[in-house]
């Protein structure tokens, strides 16, 4: 299950509390794993995922794997968006997806973004990833895809990385 923190109050219920609709907020860390310099849309995702009202923890440049995930278990995230312009992508994504698993943090939900190429994407699903955003995506469809992981958590059906695979946005 998925700890978010409403604004309104430290009460949880089951995990969850809401005070008023999409007054849900959720601990998100925004990586760049591997070697690559470039963290402009990184910060801008990490901006658009605080301004829509959620925790975010920004990781900075060239991270590895096991720091993410590190990095994700002390900070009691419930996700992890993880930006790629290098190409590493096919090798990087995995091993963070992978760590978590190891680390029995299932319920952590992965996306990504950046470069990642159409027939890269697949094999990215089938490790965990739960969408995966490109150049050009509105930060509204970041926050909707948040929005129904939500409903879904909700409603038990699988949103972590180490829960049944098949479902991605």
């Amino acid at each position: 299950m998925i700890e978010y923190r409403a604004k309104c109050s430290n009460r949880f219920i089951e995990g969850y509390h809401r005070c008023r609709k999409n007054d849900l907020t959720m601990r998100i860390v925004v990586a760049k794993p591997g070697l690559d310099g470039h963290d402009r849309g990184a910060k801008v995702i990490a901006r658009a995922l605080r301004d829509g009202g959620h925790e975010v923890i920004y990781t900075g440049l060239r991270r590895t794997p096991d720091e993410i995930v590190r990095i994700v278990i002390d900070e009691d995230a419930g996700a992890v968006g993880l930006s790629s312009l290098s190409g590493a992508h096919s090798v990087l994504i995995p091993r963070v997806c992978e760590g978590l698993r190891e680390s029995r943090m299932d319920n952590v939900i992965v996306f990504a973004g950046g470069i990642i190429p159409e027939h890269d994407r697949a094999s990215l699903y089938d490790v965990g990833v739960r969408a995966i955003f490109g150049p050009g995506t509105t930060s509204s469809e970041i926050l909707e895809f948040l929005s129904t992981i939500e409903e879904r958590s909700e409603s038990g059906e699988p949103v972590g990385v180490g829960e049944e695979a098949g479902w991605h946005w």
